[in-house]
């Protein structure tokens, strides 16, 4: 299975902000996950629950979380499985990166991404057959 790109957790977070200073990020943002064919991985949709309900200026309720994510799920979710670990494992010690990162940028060659999209890796670097994109980026 391929998907057009891969959305890490704060293209997710964005999507859903209320901050007035976000505003930008969260246009951008619903853009992608509303119009491109994208995949995530179940560790997204961790990282994304905790950080809505718990991490962000305005919280959302629980519930209002699950029904985001039951949302998303529509599109492929790659599992945490021990395959998926150890080859976050591998990114991790290739790119020099932590393994929370391998852990995506293993997901999304799992699911053919060319792109990943997200502001936690070097924008334009090609990590394997991955390429980072910051969607936020100016310019």
């Amino acid at each position: 299975m391929s998907v057009e790109c891969f959305l890490d957790t704060n293209v997710l977070v964005y999507a859903v902000s209320s901050a007035k200073a976000e505003s930008e990020k969260r246009a951008k943002a619903l853009e992608l996950v509303q119009g491109t064919d994208f995949g995530i991985s179940a560790q997204v949709l961790q990282e994304f629950y905790v950080t809505v309900t718990r991490k962000i200026r305005r919280p959302l309720a629980p519930e209002m979380a699950v029904a985001l994510m039951d949302e998303y799920r529509v599109f492929p979710v790659v599992p945490t499985d021990y395959p998926l670990i150890v080859a976050a494992v591998e990114r991790s010690l290739r790119f020099d990166v932590s393994s929370w990162d391998g852990a995506i940028l293993a997901a999304a060659e799992v699911l053919e991404a060319p792109i990943l999209y997200t502001e936690d890796l070097n924008h334009g670097q090609e990590y394997g057959a991955v390429r980072v994109v910051n969607p936020f980026r100016a310019g």
